[in-house]
C-alpha cells in the first residue's frame, strides 16, 4: 500500500483507448492510485520496479511480447507486486502460463468495471482470482503431457520459451542463457521451469535430448 493507505497500481495496455478507460475507472476511487503506465513490455518493464506497485495490470498481448513474460520477469525480482492479467481472449495455454509466471489473477476485458474494481483489490490484499476448478483442470492435462513428439507440445510454449529451449540443446547453463538474451539468472531458471511443464519433463537434460532428437530428425 502507498503510504496514504491506497492500493497503488500500474497499467500495461498498448491500447491507449483502454488504458485510459481502466486509468479513469481506477481514479475515481478514493482507495485506489495509478502510479504508472505503459504501451509496451519493454517499457513496462523499465518502468514497474521504479513505481513498485502494489498490484500490476497487464494486457496479454503486446506487439513487443507478452505480459505474461512482464509478469515473470516482475516477479523474479520484486514479490511484493501482485499481477493481474486482463486479457480479450480466454483458453487453457494462456491461463497455464499465467500461473507459472506467478500472477494472482486472470480476467476477460469483458469484466464488468465493478468486477475489475473488486478484482483489483482482491489481488492487493493477496487473494488469488485464479478459479480453482480451471487451474486443476490445466495443471492436470499439462502435467500428463502429450505422449507424441511433436508439435503440439511446442505450440504451448512461448516464443521466448522457444528460443531458450533452443539454447538449453545447444548445452547453455541459465546463466550463459541469462547472458545471451539479456535477462536475470532467476528468470530464465523460471523460464525453464515453465517450458519443462509444459513439455511433460522433469530435467533440463530431457528438454536438450528432445531438441537434439528433433534436429536429427530435421536433418534425415
Amino acid at each position: 500500500m502507498g503510504e496514504d493507505g491506497k492500493v497503488t497500481v500500474f497499467l500495461l495496455d498498448d491500447h491507449e483507448v483502454v488504458r485510459r478507460g481502466v486509468h479513469e475507472l481506477l481514479a475515481m476511487e478514493p482507495d485506489i492510485e495509478v502510479v504508472g503506465e505503459a504501451g509496451t513490455a519493454a517499457d513496462a518493464l523499465a518502468r514497474i520496479p521504479a513505481a513498485r506497485p502494489d498490484v500490476a495490470v497487464l494486457d496479454v498481448r503486446l506487439p513487443d511480447g507478452s505480459g505474461v513474460e512482464v509478469c515473470r520477469e516482475i516477479r523474479s525480482k520484486d514479490e511484493s507486486i501482485s499481477c493481474l492479467m486482463l486479457t480479450s481472449y480466454a483458453d487453457d495455454e494462456a491461463l497455464f502460463d499465467a500461473i507459472m509466471a506467478g500472477a494472482s489473477g486472470y480476467v476477460l476485458k469483458a469484466i464488468r468495471g465493478t468486477e475489475l474494481l473488486t478484482a483489483v483489490r482482491d489481488v492487493a490484499a493477496g487473494r488469488s482470482l485464479l478459479d480453482p476448478e480451471a487451474t486443476r483442470r490445466v495443471l492436470d492435462r499439462l502435467r500428463g503431457g502429450d505422449t507424441a513428439d511433436g508439435d503440439d507440445r511446442l505450440e504451448r510454449l512461448t516464443e521466448q520459451e522457444r528460443r531458450i529451449l533452443g539454447l538449453i540443446g545447444d548445452g547453455l547453463t541459465n546463466r550463459a542463457i541469462g547472458q545471451e538474451l539479456n535477462l536475470a539468472e532467476k528468470t530464465i531458471k523460471n523460464y525453464v521451469s515453465s517450458l519443462l511443464a509444459k513439455l511433460g519433463m522433469e530435467r533440463r537434460s530431457q528438454a536438450a535430448a528432445y531438441v537434439a532428437r528433433r534436429q536429427a530428425e530435421r536433418g534425415r
